[in-house]
């Protein structure tokens, strides 16, 4: 019998005078997934995790953390809910061993208890050799470690994250990726963020939003094999280029096609082929009967970003 998930949403519907912020949603995410909240501006994330860690009420439609209800159950579903928001308020006159012990104790947990959470998640999140510093004094990156600190300190079945790097230079990008993908070992994790790369380095599930509703719910594997059909062959031929062209314009196996000068004598040429169409031998036929250089010949993949704007365009409803 499988677990029950950590979080289980249906036919979720927030509505403001004028706008709908979210219509509709249904997911649920398994104990131990770190999964990615999708989307850009206005797609409706924030509103999603402010319903789910019980800060915003729903218009209608269910949802249950850890098996409670967010609506009736509040209470209970705080208590298993670490929450880092976009904007991580801190009390940066505070030590941080000062800080996360207050929020531990408000969190209701005891002296001793606290005491103890409070020496492991400095451990955790690389805060040991700052912990006596003031909050103030840290630079961001330590500042959104010591965020991350206080959403585990009451050991949460849950950590929701709202854009966790925004505002990080690179280094402090890739320490507090790497940071969140150990926790992931332990904990489940929701992260919103309109960041492509973050959710390729650190998720193993994403659900994309637009305009408030799911467009799609997968692996990224999954949903770039979705788009698999169709995908560019990338060829890089020394060649005339009146020869190159009618070439490809009389190859029925070739759907599209753009040719670009290199450098050289040699053309970069992107054919999109018929679905279910492995162009390659073909074109290395061609270039061996026509004594042709050919140079590169690869079969190139559609990435996140091509998957995202696909399912996020306006004309998206004509596409799919």
């Amino acid at each position: 019998m499988n677990p029950t998930p950590v979080i289980e949403v249906e036919n979720l519907t927030k509505r403001y005078p004028g706008r709908t912020a979210i219509s509709g949603l249904t997911f649920t995410v398994g104990k131990g997934e770190i999964v990615g909240l999708l989307g850009p501006n206005g797609a409706g994330k924030s509103t999603t995790m402010r319903i789910l860690s019980c800060y915003l009420p729903a218009t209608s439609g269910t949802a249950r953390v850890a098996g409670h209800d967010v609506f009736t159950e509040s209470e209970e579903v705080r208590r298993r809910i670490g929450y880092l928001p976009e904007s991580n308020p801190l009390h940066l006159d505070m030590r941080v061993r000062e800080y996360l012990k207050f929020r531990a104790r408000l969190k209701g947990l005891s002296i001793g208890r606290s005491r103890d959470r409070v020496d492991r998640v400095l451990e955790q999140c690389g805060l040991a050799d700052v912990s006596r510093k003031v909050i103030g004094q840290l630079s961001k990156g330590f500042r959104q470690r010591v965020g991350l600190a206080d959403a585990l300190v009451h050991e949460p079945d849950l950590i929701i994250l709202d854009e966790p790097t925004i505002g990080l230079d690179p280094h402090q990008i890739r320490s507090v990726r790497q940071l969140i993908k150990d926790l992931g070992k332990l904990h489940t994790i929701l992260i919103s963020t309109h960041i492509l790369p973050e959710v390729e380095m650190t998720c193993s599930r994403v659900l994309i939003l637009h305009e408030g509703r799911i467009v799609a719910a997968d692996t990224t594997a999954k949903l770039l094999d979705s788009l698999s059909t169709g995908d560019q062959v990338i060829a890089e031929i020394a060649a005339p280029l009146e020869q190159l062209r009618h070439a490809w314009e009389h190859a029925p196996e070739v759907e599209h096609f753009d040719i670009a000068p290199c450098d050289g004598d040699y053309f970069h040429c992107a054919l999109t082929p018929r679905p279910g169409v492995d162009l390659r031998p073909q074109i290395f036929t061609l270039a061996k009967d026509n004594n042709w250089r050919l140079r590169e010949l690869t079969h190139g993949r559609h990435s996140l970003e091509e998957i995202f704007v696909h399912l996020t365009r306006k004309d998206r409803e004509e596409n799919l």
